[in-house]
């Protein structure tokens, strides 16, 4: 449980300070690469992607490294994207983890508070008084405590980042996709 809880409380600074917008589609950048886009400034618009590591950028460079037809810069693009999202999510993936095993960390030690309490009840036979049985059933909640307490914040913790993640990652696919259909297509490629 302790360990848990040194993971979950580090993995949630760290999403605290990774999962911003400015990661995943920074406002600059958004529109400077819109504004590339729309007066066709394929070069300018190339090296920025380059210069730049947020997901919007890292999409559209994989799309525009494509080299090939419209439907290739496409499946390139939603590759990348899929990639990009898929890492995000990856990074809260532990909260989750923290946050389902917690409960049945807290379930072994009730169980073993229980058979602490029952163990004190056969010792005496059957003459077991309230003071016998409650250390056994204290460590049992208390175990149980223990675990809901790590669960708890951990999966709330989760919910929060993982609709930070969703409507961030959603965002940077809408503008990187705008962005990609506008990309012209190299010579020689069937349009």
């Amino acid at each position: 449980l302790l360990a848990g809880s040194l993971a979950g409380v580090t993995t949630i600074f760290l999403c605290l300070f990774e999962i911003r917008a400015n990661a995943i589609v920074p406002g600059p950048v958004v529109g400077r690469l819109k504004d590339l886009a729309a007066s066709a400034r394929w070069e300018d618009l190339t090296i920025l992607v380059r210069e730049d590591d947020s997901m919007v950028s890292r999409v559209i460079r994989a799309a525009s490294a494509s080299g090939g037809d419209r439907t290739a810069i496409r499946e390139a693009g939603e590759l990348a994207a899929s990639e990009e999202s898929a890492r995000w999510f990856r990074k809260i993936d532990l909260l989750s983890v923290i946050g389902n095993l917690g409960p049945l960390v807290g379930l072994a030690g009730t169980v073993w508070g229980m058979i602490l309490a029952f163990t004190s009840l056969g010792d005496t036979q059957g003459q077991a008084g309230p003071a016998d049985l409650s250390l056994g059933i204290s460590k049992a909640l208390f175990h149980t405590l223990l675990g809901l307490c790590l669960a708890i914040p951990c999966l709330l913790a989760y919910g929060v980042f993982r609709g930070r993640v969703d409507r961030l990652c959603t965002r940077a696919i809408v503008v990187a996709g705008e962005i990609i259909e506008r990309l012209p297509v190299p010579s020689g490629a069937p349009r």
